[in-house]
C-alpha cells in the first residue's frame, strides 16, 4: 500500500468494529500517541520503539513514540508530537498528520489518542536513553496482516478481556501498541 491508498482509505466514513479495551471505571490519564509512517519504495512503514530497559513501567516493550498530556500542549495531537521529538528526534514539522483513530482505553490507566501522521526524510534519530532503547520500522502491510495477529486471553476480576501480540523477526509487539494497529487494520479494512 502506498501513501495515497493508504490516505483514500483511512479516510472513509464507515463504521468500523474495534477491538475492546480495558472498561475503566474513572477517567484515564490523557495520554497521545504517534503512528508514524514512512514510504518507501516498497510500501509504507511504521516506526516504533523499544521502550528503555531500566524503566519501572513496559520496560523493554515495543510501543509507538508518545507519553501523557502535558499542561503546555495545546492539544493531543500536540502531546504526539512532542513526545516523538523528545524520544527519537522526529521534529514536528517533519510530520504530516492526517488524523486519528478512536481512543484507547489501558489496564494502567491510560486513555490514549492514537495519532497517524507520514513523516518526511530527511531527519536523524536522537534516541533518549532515558526513555528509550532502540527505534526500527516494520511494513505496515506485515502488521496489517491479521494472519500476523495472535490473541491471548486473560481473566481479571471474573472477566475475560483480550491481550493482542505481532510477531516481527526477534521482536513481540503487544498490548495496547499490538491493539492500536489491529484497530488501524479494521479501519483500512
Amino acid at each position: 500500500m502506498n501513501k495515497a491508498e493508504f490516505i483514500n482509505r483511512f479516510q472513509h466514513a464507515r463504521q468500523v468494529s474495534l477491538e475492546a479495551d480495558y472498561p475503566l471505571t474513572r477517567k484515564g490519564r490523557d495520554a497521545a500517541v504517534l503512528i508514524p509512517m514512512l514510504d518507501y519504495d516498497d510500501g509504507l512503514h511504521v516506526i516504533l520503539t523499544e521502550r528503555a530497559h531500566h524503566l519501572r513501567h513496559h520496560a523493554g516493550q515495543i510501543s509507538f513514540p508518545g507519553g501523557g498530556y502535558e499542561p503546555q500542549d495545546a492539544s493531543l495531537t500536540d502531546t504526539a508530537l512532542r513526545e516523538a521529538f523528545e524520544e527519537v528526534g522526529l521534529p514536528p514539522s517533519h510530520v504530516q498528520v492526517i488524523g486519528a483513530l478512536p481512543d484507547y482505553r489501558t489496564i494502567s490507566g491510560y486513555h490514549i489518542k492514537p495519532v497517524v501522521g507520514f513523516v518526511q526524510p530527511g531527519f536523524e534519530y536522537r534516541i533518549d536513553p532515558n526513555e528509550v532503547a532502540s527505534v526500527f520500522d516494520v511494513p505496515l502491510s506485515h502488521l496489517m496482516d491479521k494472519k500476523n495477529h495472535l490473541i491471548h486471553h486473560m481473566t481479571r476480576n471474573q472477566k475475560q478481556f483480550p491481550i493482542y501480540f505481532i510477531p516481527w523477526q526477534e521482536r513481540m509487539i503487544w498490548g495496547a501498541t499490538a491493539a492500536i494497529l489491529r484497530n488501524l487494520a479494521h479501519h483500512l479494512g
